[in-house]
């Protein structure tokens, strides 16, 4: 054994270049987020820039608002809880279960105390002051009450709640107080307030994006009587186009100092869609000596099935869809001989998806009798044997009968 390992000792020292290195290369670990989804270096250096605070910091343009005093609001909480603890009628209700909440005494108390500031909330949370008026934002203080009526239904528009164009296809009733102080109390009805009311869609402008299509503006309403203002664009329905999703469209009410000029606002075609193009911004920078925002409202609407024939009858213009264009994936070089891969899978994953969706139609429009509609659905589709064809073919077939797969995308 010693002699061994003494013959290995010289054979290493004689030939010193036997012993080799082997370098592994461990594979490639990607760091943090992937390329197109990290950001890139110009926008980590913006956003490194410090800004100040003094500029970025929000205006409220609003009214400001004036909280009562402490000792009165105390006084007047414990006058209640007095009255309420000696009301044995109350107390009898409370115990026999027969106790009903008045609601609208619930949400009128709700918007003289907390309501206003969670409406804005929830508009920070839609994005409405940011994609309207920019840095700025207001508390609305005075309460909008909203309602379209479709025939004997009447849809209120609250704060992002989700309307159809079917459903506002005209001008909704408008109330709110027009005596209203920005104190928290009523006013006395004999001084006169102007007041005006817009709504805007942000999200539909089909040239610029940057814009905003005016629904509706009513300017110079007396004391809050909406249907005596001055009609400057007359009501158009919502109309997102098919494809776009959700669109948001906003009431805005502002608080006049008196009776304004709005003539150069003044529509005469209603179905005009470049005449109705507007920015809140600017008009509110025009008149933002004249003009105070008090009240908001908005709702959500989508396209609906009532749209095409608005489109061709009333804007006179071609239904427009819209599609979403995802990122390609990434797809590896057709091979000549792929294995263990179904057929029909592999190949079309190198076609076109719309001729695929489109050759897929034309053979389900081929078995639809034009006057008897398709062929009825098979009761117990695995019941029924598909023999003589590729197995490929089988799976598509027994996937159709099931209603898997592509069958939906139609």
């Amino acid at each position: 054994m010693a002699f061994f390992m003494h013959r290995s000792c010289e054979y290493l020292l004689v030939r010193p270049n036997v012993l080799q290195t082997f370098c592994v290369r461990g594979g490639h670990q990607l760091r943090g987020k992937p390329p197109g989804v990290a950001k890139t270096l110009v926008q980590r250096l913006q956003g490194e820039k410090v800004l100040d605070p003094e500029i970025t910091r929000p205006v409220n343009i609003g009214f400001p608002h004036i909280k009562p005093a402490r000792s009165v609001q105390l006084s007047e909480r414990l006058q209640h809880l007095k009255a309420q603890r000696n009301n044995a009628e109350l107390e009898r209700l409370s115990r026999e279960r027969k106790l009903e909440i008045d609601l609208e005494q619930v949400r009128a108390d709700w918007v003289k105390t907390s309501g206003p500031f969670h409406i804005k909330r929830i508009a920070e949370h839609y994005g409405v002051f940011e994609h309207l008026f920019g840095a700025a934002y207001f508390v609305p203080r005075v309460a909008l009450d909203i309602q379209y009526q479709a025939g004997e239904l009447l849809h209120p528009v609250k704060y992002g709640n989700i309307l159809k164009p079917s459903e506002t296809q005209s001008a909704p009733q408008v109330q709110f107080d027009g005596n209203f102080n920005f104190t928290g109390q009523p006013a006395s009805g004999e001084q006169q307030s102007w007041w005006s009311l817009l709504l805007t869609n942000p999200d539909g402008h089909f040239e610029d994006s940057e814009k905003e299509y005016c629904h509706w503006f009513v300017g110079n309403i007396p004391n809050g009587d909406v249907t005596s203002g001055e009609e400057l664009v007359p009501y158009l329905q919502p109309f997102p186009a098919k494809g776009t999703g959700y669109q948001r469209h906003i009431f805005v009410l502002y608080k006049q100092t008196s009776r304004l000029d709005f003539s150069q606002y003044r529509l005469t075609d209603a179905f005009d869609l470049p005449a109705r193009t507007f920015r809140t911004l600017d008009f509110y920078r025009q008149h933002q000596d004249s003009i105070t925002p008090a009240g908001l409202a908005f709702f959500q609407s989508d396209w609906d099935t009532s749209l095409p024939d608005f489109y061709r009858e009333k804007l006179k213009l071609q239904h427009p869809v819209f599609e979403y264009d995802f990122p390609a994936p990434y797809i590896r070089e057709q091979e000549w001989f792929p294995l263990r891969k179904p057929f029909n899978l592999y190949m079309d994953k190198y076609r076109d998806p719309a001729q695929i969706r489109k050759e897929y139609l034309a053979r389900k429009l081929a078995k639809t009798h034009p006057f008897d509609g398709p062929e009825p659905p098979l009761r117990y589709p695995n019941a029924h044997a598909i023999n003589n064809v590729p197995s490929w073919l089988r799976t598509e077939m027994k996937k159709d009968r099931l209603g898997w797969g592509r069958i939906n995308d139609i």
